[in-house]
């Protein structure tokens, strides 16, 4: 297993924003409720956005880069944040591979706040979890400098709440790899004395609880339960031979479908999102909801003259497209799914258009 404990990004240059992830906020208002002077973490927040941040490292308990000063510089800055306990670490693993929504929804890079609130273990960081350091002159924490680097972390964490793990102590492949060894089924050999071309005896094939397996007209009770035997073996070898994210599918699908077994299937907001996305748009739909995507130029254009008419200007951003409280998300078959704000997280809220004008009114 490769190590991926340390890992470097390039620089963003300039160009500001907000974390929008809860995670990425929680990062923020750890540093915020942290500081001993507000200006700090003004000046922090320009230099954030002015690109004066060079490339980030990220390792365990460690977050670092140099950062520019017009006054001076530039500066080495880091910020230190405490590795788990081992113990802290079972726990949390052993939550997220005991719930197959948190599961999901983890390795799709999102952190349910339900996940970090069962488990018990403090991922993100409190009031004074964060230990800035920078070799500036100031004697001010957070510095400029080290608040311009907690604003770009929340970025990267934005895009990949594993980043927070890793600082925490584990890398993704090493959580990952822990996790299938959680999951995995334990496969015992069958040994079987029997004449080749006879069916064996099957009472050591029935799962211990189960029901015996009636006779179907014409067909033995002992041949049928073999039949089941081998299709189930078969469908779980090639579940097992499937990626992670297309077992989600499945799982997703399973849901919609049957939704007596949905809370058996997954659980949380990001599994029930994809439910209802499935419900309204099938796999076209769970695809809008979780990857985003740049469609042409002069189908934003189309977009944007269909809803030449709506009282709100439309805000597109990649291929979404919000109008106040109605959000566009366009599919990569042409087709338009609705959304609507609930508390702050966007839901699927009816099936797919191509017109977009038809589903803002």
């Amino acid at each position: 297993m490769s190590d991926d404990r340390v890992r470097g990004f390039p620089a963003f240059g300039a160009g500001g924003r907000l974390a929008r992830s809860w995670w990425g906020r929680a990062w923020v208002r750890a540093m915020e409720e942290t500081a001993l002077d507000l200006r700090q973490l003004k000046k922090g927040r320009k230099y954030a956005a002015a690109g004066l941040v060079g490339p980030i490292t990220v390792s365990p308990g460690r977050i670092a880069a140099v950062v520019d000063d017009a006054d001076g510089g530039p500066y080495r800055t880091q910020l230190r944040l405490a590795e788990l306990p081992e113990a802290d670490w079972t726990r949390f693993l052993d939550r997220v591979a005991s719930r197959a929504g948190h599961l999901a929804a983890l390795l799709d890079r999102d952190l349910p706040p339900d996940l970090v609130e069962a488990a018990g273990v403090e991922l993100l960081p409190g009031i004074g979890d964060l230990d800035p350091e920078c070799d500036c002159p100031g004697w001010e924490l957070p510095c400029r400098h080290a608040a311009a680097l907690s604003f770009q972390t929340s970025w990267l964490l934005d895009a990949d709440p594993f980043l927070v793990l890793l600082m925490r102590g584990k890398g993704e492949r090493e959580i990952r790899f822990e996790l299938e060894s959680r999951i995995a089924p334990a496969v015992e050999p069958l040994a079987v004395d029997r004449v080749p071309g006879e069916l064996p005896d099957l009472a050591e094939f029935r799962p211990s609880g189960a029901p015996s397996i009636p006779a179907a007209p014409g067909v033995s009770a002992a041949a049928f339960a073999l039949l089941a035997a081998n299709a189930a073996g078969r469908a779980r070898g090639l579940l097992e031979g499937r990626p992670w994210p297309a077992r989600r599918v499945d799982a997703v699908r399973l849901a919609a479908e049957f939704p007596a077994a949905a809370e058996r299937l997954g659980e949380g907001a990001g599994f029930a999102r994809a439910v209802a996305a499935w419900r309204y748009g099938g796999q076209d739909g769970v695809e809008v909801l979780e990857s985003p995507w740049t469609p042409p130029k002069a189908v934003v254009a189309a977009a944007r003259a269909a809803l030449g008419d709506v009282p709100e200007e439309p805000v597109f951003e990649r291929n979404h497209c919000t109008v106040g409280e109605v959000q566009l998300r366009l599919d990569r078959t042409g087709r338009w799914h609705p959304y609507r704000l609930e508390g702050d997280t966007w839901w699927p809220s009816g099936p797919p258009e191509r017109d977009p004008g038809l589903l803002v009114g």
